[in-house]
């Protein structure tokens, strides 16, 4: 029996739910499609948001011989098999290779289709869920223009749900298509294979699906969240930059997000490194909190580990913040990768004996802490930078008496 979501599958462009960034009226890719004049495309985005319903649409209004190929199990042969049918008289209007999940062919694959791409023996739309500027090989991507598709909105799958609803002689209440549709993540084919499943849990004569049934069927499995593919990277992202734009709110849901996922290494390894990277200097003590926070975390385990790793991300969110020990650093690796500070100060090299060419002979070090206030001025900068600044204090309290203080030792 055919799934429900291939069933419904749309067959015009009028028919797609969502992509009115690429596929309302007056916009490129319409234009393009509806010309006739089909370039070779490569299409981003998560999964069921109607890649591969374009691709058909494509194939049907151009009258193009469609050829369909997956990256986990298309060989070099698959692909020189339809370049030959490409030559015969079936395929006078041409060729459309749509090759899903091309992530997955590896280069040489990918370089056997440079030639016929090149000549026009096919038309090339590959689909793929991965950033495709990382995982395509470059002299391929450079012939084809790349087209980012985005989760569909709640409300774009509320509507493919009631359309779905329809063809099953079914109703879902209001709650229960909302929860549906938020459940889905974006993802239209998630949300209708969920709809089939109710449905044929129904009886003949209650066709009604409630919210307590999506509840049961609705779970964690549904986050969107893979520690192989972008949205890994996506919620690491965004969850170091709530941290560090203070916004404990978001701090807390996308620290949620992960530890739902199962990924509480992570989420812990964020924490200290934004501890470290964005307060820093300007609350040195919160280094060593959320290290103990970690520790607790980890000897804890889950589900009580979000105990500890809340509070930390909350601290952290709302703490002064300061990178000046990174900005500090990234100075200093500039000048090293440039070649500079070659050498090191006499005064502060491990002893050992002057040649005979020195100038200066012994090592002529003033020890700190024989001097008043425990400094004293010498240098420790090689030659060529030794009047260089990395370190610039942040404007908090912790930095800004450090530095009154020192100034206030030094002259």
């Amino acid at each position: 029996m055919e799934p429900l979501a291939e069933t419904l599958r749309p067959k015009t462009l009028d028919d797609v739910i969502g992509q009115h960034h690429l596929l309302d009226k007056g916009k490129l890719m319409r234009k393009v499609i509806e010309s006739g004049r089909i370039c070779n495309m490569i299409f981003y985005g998560p999964p069921g948001i109607g890649k591969t319903t374009l691709a058909n649409i494509i194939a049907d209004s151009t009258k193009m011989s469609l050829h369909k190929l997956n990256g986990t199990t298309a060989t070099i042969e698959d692909i020189k098999r339809i370049i030959d049918e490409a030559k015969s008289l079936f395929s006078q209007n041409g060729i459309l290779l749509y090759l899903d999940e091309i992530q997955y062919l590896n280069k040489k694959q990918q370089q056997s289709l440079l030639e016929f791409v090149e000549r026009g023996d096919i038309t090339l739309i590959a689909s793929t869920t991965e950033n495709p500027y990382f995982y395509v090989y470059p002299a391929l991507l450079s012939r084809c223009t790349v087209f980012e598709f985005k989760s569909l909105k709640s409300e774009d799958i509320m509507e493919g749900i009631k359309r779905a609803a329809k063809k099953l002689n079914v109703k879902i209440n209001g709650e229960a298509l909302e929860r549906l549709a938020l459940g889905s993540n974006g993802d239209m084919r998630k949300a209708l294979n969920n709809l089939e499943f109710l449905a044929n849990g129904l009886s003949k004569d209650k066709r009604t699906i409630n919210l307590d049934l999506v509840e049961q069927l609705i779970s964690k499995a549904n986050i969107s969240y893979d520690r192989s593919e972008d949205h890994h990277f996506d919620n690491l992202s965004a969850l170091m930059k709530s941290l560090r734009g203070s916004d404990p709110d978001a701090a807390v849901f996308y620290l949620a997000k992960m530890l739902e996922a199962g990924d509480l290494v992570t989420a812990a390894r964020r924490l200290l490194c934004s501890a470290n990277e964005d307060v820093g200097l300007a609350y040195p003590q919160i280094i060593s909190i959320v290290k103990d926070a970690v520790d607790t975390a980890l000897q804890l385990g889950m589900p009580e580990a979000y105990l500890p790793l809340t509070n930390a991300a909350i601290l952290i969110a709302t703490a002064p913040k300061s990178n000046s020990g990174c900005v500090a650093y990234n100075a200093a690796i500039a000048d090293i990768r440039q070649g500079k500070g070659v050498g090191v100060p006499r005064e502060l090299q491990n002893t050992h004996y002057d040649g005979a060419d020195a100038k200066v002979k012994g090592q002529n070090y003033k020890y700190p802490h024989d001097y008043a206030h425990h400094w004293v001025k010498q240098q420790y900068l090689p030659d060529d930078i030794k009047n260089h600044k990395y370190y610039k204090p942040g404007d908090n309290k912790f930095e800004q008496a450090n530095k009154e203080y020192w100034e206030k030792i030094k002259k």
